[in-house]
């Protein structure tokens, strides 16, 4: 359970910080592309393709950050009333199912890079279009992995002597 933990963590840091790296470059992106607009009547070209894949990255990665640290979307108002071990079980049960269903849109996802690397499409001039799609197999493995950590925690607290 400890190494799952820092292996949770390790992706934890590594999300965060690819947020923080790509936040940055949508902001002054689209800055640049405000100011080339408007003020030198030019843009870069492929800047708004660029910054449309860039929110479907950040998108992946922060669902996969608040996955990690429990803060995605939840309904718990039956759960409040629960006891302990059988609010740990519901857990248990939704955290799997809900990486059950993240596997399984990893897997067509798959299948769509895949048909995308096999058609040759592209983004913008040679970039292949799977360069920006790879996120989606990624982030729904990364969300998966941590439903799992959770099913995991939720398993270790729920079967514990202290929960008893």
């Amino acid at each position: 359970m400890k190494l799952l933990r820092q292996v949770d963590a390790l992706f934890n840091r590594i999300e965060g910080a690819l947020l923080i790296t790509l936040l940055l470059v949508m902001m002054v992106m689209a800055f640049l592309q405000v100011v080339l607009r408007n003020v030198f009547a030019s843009g870069i070209i492929w800047a708004d393709i660029f910054l449309r894949h860039l929110v479907l990255w950040i998108g992946f990665l922060g669902a996969a950050l608040a996955t990690s640290i429990e803060r995605h979307i939840s309904i718990d108002a039956l759960t409040r009333f629960l006891p302990r071990r059988a609010r740990h079980v519901s857990k248990i049960v939704t955290n799997l199912f809900a990486a059950v269903v993240c596997y399984f849109m990893m897997q067509a996802s798959i299948t769509f890079v895949g048909y995308e690397i096999s058609d040759g499409h592209t983004v913008y001039g040679e970039i292949p279009s799977w360069y920006a799609q790879i996120i989606v197999p990624v982030g729904f493995g990364l969300l998966a992995f941590h439903f799992l950590v959770r099913v995991a925690a939720n398993a270790a607290a729920a079967f514990s002597k202290e929960s008893a």
